[in-house]
C-alpha cells in the first residue's frame, strides 16, 4: 500500500506534481491547478500542525466505513466531494499566488507531513474520524493522488 512514509512515493508524488502547469486542464471539480497546489499545502500542513486550519476541530467517531474505503481499497475517490471551508482557496484557504511557489509550497509541505513528530499530527479527519499516522500518510498519498488524476497527472 503506497504512504508517504516510502521516500520513493514521495519523490514519485513530487516528480508528477512538477508536470503540472497553469494551463493544465482538469478533467473534473472546479479548482484551477494554482487552487489545487494551493489546497494540498494547506491541507498537509494542518494535518502537520504547521498551519491552524479555520473552523471547528473534528471529533468523535467518524464513519469508519468510509475511513476504510478510502485508505485501504484501489478504488478511486469519488469525484465532486466537497472540501472543508479551511482549505478550500476559494473560502478560508490560502488563494494562489506565484505558480512556481505554490508547486514548492505543496511539495515541501508533503515533505513536512512525512518528517513531523507523528505525536504531533492531528488526531481527527472531519469524516474518517480519528486517524493514527499510518492513516494520515496513507491518506495524503491517496489525496495528492486523486487531486493528480483531476489533472490527468
Amino acid at each position: 500500500m503506497r504512504t508517504i512514509a516510502d521516500p520513493t512515493v514521495r519523490s514519485g508524488l513530487g516528480a508528477r506534481l512538477r508536470r503540472l502547469t497553469p494551463e493544465t486542464p482538469r478533467r473534473w471539480g472546479t479548482m484551477t491547478p494554482g487552487e489545487m497546489l494551493c489546497h494540498l499545502g494547506d491541507a498537509h500542513e494542518g494535518v502537520a500542525g504547521i498551519r491552524e486550519t479555520p473552523g471547528p476541530r473534528s471529533s468523535g467517531p467518524g464513519k469508519p466505513l468510509v475511513k476504510w474505503f478510502a485508505l485501504s481499497t484501489p478504488f478511486p475517490w469519488p469525484h465532486g466531494v466537497k472540501t472543508r471551508p479551511g482549505v478550500d482557496p476559494r473560502l478560508g484557504g490560502t488563494r494562489p499566488g506565484a505558480f512556481a511557489a505554490d508547486l514548492e509550497r505543496a511539495i515541501s509541505s508533503l515533505e513536512a507531513l512525512a518528517a513531523a513528530d507523528p505525536t504531533r499530527l492531528l488526531s481527527h479527519h472531519a469524516l474518517f474520524g480519528p486517524m493514527q499516522p499510518r492513516d494520515w500518510y496513507r491518506w495524503a498519498y491517496r489525496h495528492v493522488d486523486h487531486h493528480l488524476r483531476q489533472f490527468g497527472v
